[in-house]
Formats: structure tokens, sequence, C-alpha cells
């Protein structure tokens, strides 16, 4: 038997049609808060339920409370800013029409960012292991106007200005009780040119916890309407995301064919935990058992010890339909399941 092999999310659980269409209707206002909490409440027990079925180890809420793709949600804690017009509303749905706020002054999140209150009410609805998750200090950046003129002139000033809530939000997550938390920071992956220092920013947002929790950095390649944003390779951002000082490094395969596994050895060998994408949440294919296990053991035979690696699918689901979400979630279970189940001896034998 392997030991270790842990099985989790990244973070967003796919929406169902009745809370796509209560969102909608909450936008219209035809919800009342009262309505609203408990249509929220309910989603979130959707998705701890549907992972509890499938007998993952270690869950997140579904980020099921944030309106919106990604980043959406947390603009609307934020003083300062003004919502945009998209400037294409017609054609082919794509990164260029999602929201974007033009910066009217400084920003602040007067009362934080909403994860602490996320948390607590998830942390109430289940036993299990629970992932937090929230978006790192670039990415946010990328949705608000910057250039001269602007309050920021840069990008890179504009992500600066987050780093001070972020850490006031991840305090607060430590005082609440998480044990484990995800920094969702793929924008070195898809901005690898940026004149940005991604690994010193990272580590200032984390500082307040680092040491006192489970700390992972999420770094994928892009995923709204299933599709990614960059050329997709970690390698020229190896070094980069080995400044990161968190625990676990959570990277995307599955969709990639497991392209570039070995470097999942790399980063063990230098101290971090992996969890590595073995479930493509851009392909409408439900992987059988068997496809799970293989995709595991092409880690394994890289010489990835079992007890630094967790198995998870290549990015969130909220791109993705409930009934394959669902159906996902199990085929990872239980490929890793078959991998478990071979004598150790076995597999060390395939590495050779």
């Amino acid at each position: 038997m392997t030991d270790g092999l842990l099985t989790s999310v990244v973070g967003s659980h796919a929406h169902p049609g009745w809370f796509v269409a209560g969102i909608a209707a909450a936008q219209r206002g035809e919800f009342g808060p009262v309505d609203l909490a408990e249509m929220l409440d309910d989603a979130v027990d959707l998705a701890i339920r549907d992972q509890e079925e499938a007998g993952i180890d270690v869950i997140s809420d579904g980020e099921m409370r944030r309106a919106g793709f990604f980043t959406a949600e947390f603009y609307s804690h934020l003083t300062g800013v003004r919502a945009l017009p998209s400037e294409r509303l017609l054609g082919a749905g794509g990164h260029d029409q999602q929201h974007r706020f033009e910066v009217l002054e400084p920003i602040a999140a007067p009362n934080g960012l909403g994860v602490v209150a996320e948390y607590g009410k998830a942390r109430a609805r289940t036993t299990r292991p629970l992932k937090v998750t929230l978006p790192g200090p670039f990415t946010l950046s990328g949705r608000l106007r910057t250039g001269p003129g602007e309050v920021y002139l840069s990008r890179v000033a504009a992500a600066e200005a987050f780093v001070p809530i972020l850490q006031a939000e991840l305090h607060e997550l430590r005082d609440a009780g998480a044990a484990i938390i995800q920094v969702d920071e793929p924008s070195p992956a898809i901005h690898p040119e940026a004149p940005a220092d991604f690994a010193a920013m990272f580590n200032a947002v984390v500082e307040p916890v680092r040491g006192h929790v489970r700390l992972g950095a999420h770094l994928c390649f892009g995923n709204f309407l299933g599709r990614p944003l960059a050329a997709r390779s970690y390698r020229p951002i190896l070094a980069a995301m080995l400044g990161f000082e968190v625990d676990e490094l959570v990277l995307e395969f599955a969709n990639r064919e497991m392209a570039e596994v070995e470097l999942l050895r790399e980063i063990t060998d230098a101290g971090r935990d992996v969890a590595a994408g073995v479930i493509d949440v851009k392909n409408y294919h439900v992987e059988s058992a068997e496809e799970v296990a293989n995709r595991v053991d092409a880690i394994l035979e890289t010489g990835v010890p079992p007890e630094r690696l967790t198995l998870v699918p290549d990015c969130g689901f909220s791109q993705t339909a409930r009934w394959a979400t669902t159906a996902k979630l199990r085929a990872l279970v239980a490929g890793r399941d078959l991998v478990r189940g071979r004598p150790r001896a076995t597999q060390e034998e395939s590495r050779e």
C-alpha cells in the first residue's frame, strides 16, 4: 500500500442550474437578504456534500458565496473603485469580457474581503479538513485600470496596494482557526514577462501566517470558459515558483497530457510538497479510474515521494457542469485507490 496520496480540490465547485438562476434573480433585485443567505448556505452544503460523497480528503466550500468568475466577488468589498462597462459584449466569450474597474482613490477594504466569514460558515458545516482559498495581489490587480493619469501608475503598484489588505485577511483567518490556506496566484504563469518580483510580493502577503498554517500557492494558466490564457509551461518560471515560501505548490498537468511531470521531482527535492492536477477540468471526457491511476503512476515514476503528493483537479470546477464535476471527483478518488491498493514493492519496481 502507498501511504499519502491525499485527494483535494483546487477551490471552486460546479454551479448547478438553480444556483445560476438564483444569482441572476438576486442581481435583478428579486431576492431579499434572507433569501440570498439561504440560497448561498444551500449552495455551500451542496458543494461540501458532493465532495464528501466522492470521498475527497481535504475539501473546500466550493467558493459558492463568490458571485462571478474567480476574483469578481472581492471587488465588492473594496472602496475607491467603480465598475466599468465591458468593451466587448458580443461574439465568442473570452477573458477580455470580464469585469474591470476604475480606481477613484487608493483602495481599501475596511471590512475585509469576506473570506473569514466564508470560512466560519463552512467550518460549521463539515468535520473534514477544510481548505480556504483567496487570490494573490498581482492577480487581484489585473482588473484595475492603471497607467499614466490613474491612481496607480502600473499594475505592480496596484498589486502592492493589495498586500496589506491580504495580510489583514490572512491574519484574521489564522485567528479564526483556518489551518489550510491556498493563495491563488496564477500570474507568474500567465504573465512571466511582467516586471514584478512575484515571490517577494507573495511572501509579504503570507508573512503573518507563515509557519502557523499549511500554505499552498496555486499557479495555473487560466480557466475562464475552460480556456487557458498563456503558453502552458512551468519550466520558465520554476525559479520564481520555488521562491514562494509555501508548503505546497498546486499545479496543473492532466490537460497538458502530463507534460513537464519531471518538474514535480525537482520541486519536492527543493523541499516543497506538490498538489498535482490529474483530472482535466477543461475536458468533458470523464476519466476512468485506470486513466487517473496511470497519471498518478507517471508522477510517482519520477521519484516524487507519495507522502509529499496530493492529487487534485487541474483547476476549479466553476466552468464545468455539475454532472461532470461529480463524476470526475469520483474518478479522482477511485484512481487514487487503485494506486494505494498496489503493493509498494510493485510500484518501486516500476520506477527502476
